[in-house]
């Protein structure tokens, strides 16, 4: 039997990034493969990732994709090796999505529309001959005559092998919510509890809200824990909130903090191109410039206006004071203001509101050639519900397509 002829059946649990693509890669090997998908339509966390324009992989070599990986990144080495974010990219230009490269190496499609990335696979899913049954499954079961039993709205199947790419916790909306974990436990895998990462932080609520909507760009952003250890520290952009900080860097170091072990403190530098001494001669500059005004109203071309009043209240100088009338200490002060603008940390927001799920299904479990099962023959994974989360930039689509790529290729392949 050759292997289009083969007409083994699978199941793949979930139809958003990584359930599509395992999905149409096993049924282009010949397989029958039915997609399960709780919601009306497939890809509906997709089509609001990267602000709608869907950030698809991060421009960059293996070494490079798997140096943003704070867990679990040697796991993904055999993965990345049969499918790396070259072929990502080769694989959605032959699709029909153009793409192009930005800064930090993150790679849209031209259009800026998630809706064609997930309108492509779609059409990669049906055109392979793969099939969607849109009914959520209630339960999956090891059947006695060997495979599997998935009940959905609309009865019990027989597969003969599961894929299951249901996605973690962030998004329930969408449908990630948590239901991959369940039918993992319950075919007797160890998860590994699930957390948010890439999610807001709420920080110094007073603080933050008189500056909610002011978005910094060209910052330095450091945290440090509760004995003064550098957690994370990245240069970029950020957001204030109502609640408190937002924005890639921000994203990006709640994936470094652990709040269960430690207490951190966030420190902003407005100006990392320049440092203390020409820092200094640009605040002099200004403040004989404006000499005869009050501080309150000489920082304009310093800082952004939201952020001036919370400046200056930090420096504890006084805004109505005359610059001309300006201790060199508080000259100092708000120098070092500048410089390390300070926010003391609450915790993060909840998971629902995370970009991505830390946590899953043990890698200690799966076979990283293949995403099978090591307890379960015949069952496999792919995408968020493995505990395997990247940094932002494309990292986690990489890993959700990189995984389902070798889940679908070797469902279809196996005896």
């Amino acid at each position: 039997m050759t292997l289009m002829e083969n007409k083994k059946t699978i199941a793949v649990i979930g139809g958003g990034a990584a359930g599509m693509l395992a999905a149409g890669r096993a049924a282009s090997l010949g397989a029958r493969v039915t997609v399960y998908e709780k919601n009306s339509r497939p890809g509906r966390k997709l089509r609001i990732t990267g602000k709608g324009r869907c950030n698809v992989i991060n421009n960059c070599t293996r070494d490079e994709f798997l140096s943003n990986i704070p867990r679990n990144p040697r796991f993904l080495y055999t993965a990345l090796a049969e499918f790396s974010p070259a072929d990502i990219m080769d694989f959605f230009e032959e699709l029909g999505v153009p793409l192009k490269t930005e800064r930090g190496n993150r790679v849209f499609p031209q259009s800026d529309r998630a809706e064609d990335v997930v309108d492509a696979l779609v059409k990669y899913v049906k055109n392979s001959g793969a099939v969607f049954c849109f009914s959520p499954v209630t339960d999956i079961r090891v059947s006695e005559e060997g495979g599997f039993t998935v009940t959905s709205r609309g009865g019990e199947t027989h597969f003969d092998s599961v894929i299951i790419a249901t996605g973690g916790l962030s998004y329930p909306l969408t449908g990630s919510d948590g239901d991959g974990y369940r039918f993992a436990e319950a075919l007797g895998h160890k998860i590994v509890t699930p957390k948010g990462s890439l999610v807001p932080l709420e920080a110094d609520k007073a603080l933050c809200a008189s500056m909610m909507g002011l978005s910094l760009k060209n910052i330095e952003f450091t945290v440090k824990d509760e004995k003064g250890k550098k957690a994370f520290s990245e240069f970029g952009e950020m957001l204030f909130t109502h609640f408190g900080l937002s924005g890639p860097t921000v994203l990006s170091a709640s994936a470094h903090l652990d709040f269960s072990k430690h207490s951190y403190t966030a420190y902003i530098d407005m100006k990392p191109a320049l440092d203390e001494k020409t820092l200094d001669g640009r605040i002099l500059s200004d403040f004989q410039k404006y000499s005869n005004k009050d501080v309150i109203n000489a920082l304009d071309d310093l800082l952004p206006q939201k952020m001036i009043a919370p400046m200056i209240r930090v420096s504890g100088i006084d805004p109505r004071k005359k610059v001309n009338s300006v201790s060199k200490g508080e000259r100092r002060a708000l120098l070092e203001s500048i410089k390390y603008f300070k926010i003391s940390w609450v915790g993060t927001r909840p998971v629902t509101e995370a970009i991505i799920t830390t946590g899953g299904v043990s890698v200690k479990e799966i076979a990283p050639g293949s995403m099978e099962s090591k307890i379960v023959p015949g069952l496999y994974f792919a995408g968020e519900i493995i505990d395997c989360d990247g940094y932002t930039g494309g990292f986690n689509l990489g890993i959700a397509f990189s995984t389902a790529y070798v889940a679908g290729g070797a469902a279809a392949a196996q005896e």
